[in-house]
């Protein structure tokens, strides 16, 4: 596992992404503070969190889980910037840019959730070297079919 989620890709573009959408929700009219504006910080949050929660985790499954539900928050973020736009309370220069960076947040984590996919069937696969071992006389079974017959032999010509 990577030493430290700061390394990680997808954790820097998500952080990226909820610097943006604090940014861009500061405008939201102050009606909405505990409404729409809440839960869009929450959401674009719990991406990053999901991240380097799965990562401090015991296991590449664990881990998959929250990178899972960083994905599902990454999509609550989606759905949300839709609805700040329909009620025209995101700025119009504002939404090209929150766009790119869920983008580019959704690519890292795909990427990452793919590797975590492969490290988990990886450590799945019994090790070659402790389980498989060398044929040789004494560990090569019988052939699954019968052994040929001995040739006969002909009578001397006379």
């Amino acid at each position: 596992m990577p030493k430290s989620i700061h390394t990680l890709a997808a954790f820097q573009r998500a952080v990226d992404l909820a610097v943006d959408v604090y940014a861009v929700t500061s405008s939201f009219p102050r009606s909405e503070l505990y409404g729409l504006t809440a839960q869009i910080r929450r959401s674009a949050t719990s991406v990053p969190s999901n991240i380097a929660e799965g990562q401090g985790r015991l296991s590449y499954g664990e881990w998959r889980q929250f990178l899972s539900q960083a994905r599902g928050s990454l999509f609550e973020v989606e759905a949300q910037i839709v609805i700040a736009e329909r009620l025209e309370f995101l700025m119009p220069q504002d939404t090209p840019r929150v766009r790119k960076r869920i983008r580019e947040a959704g690519k890292a984590l795909a990427g990452l959730i793919e590797w975590v996919k492969e490290q988990e069937r990886k450590a799945k696969q019994p090790s070659n070297s402790a389980t498989k071992q060398p044929i040789t006389a004494k560990t090569q079974s019988a052939p699954p079919y019968p052994p040929p017959k001995a040739p006969r032999t002909l009578p001397p010509a006379t």
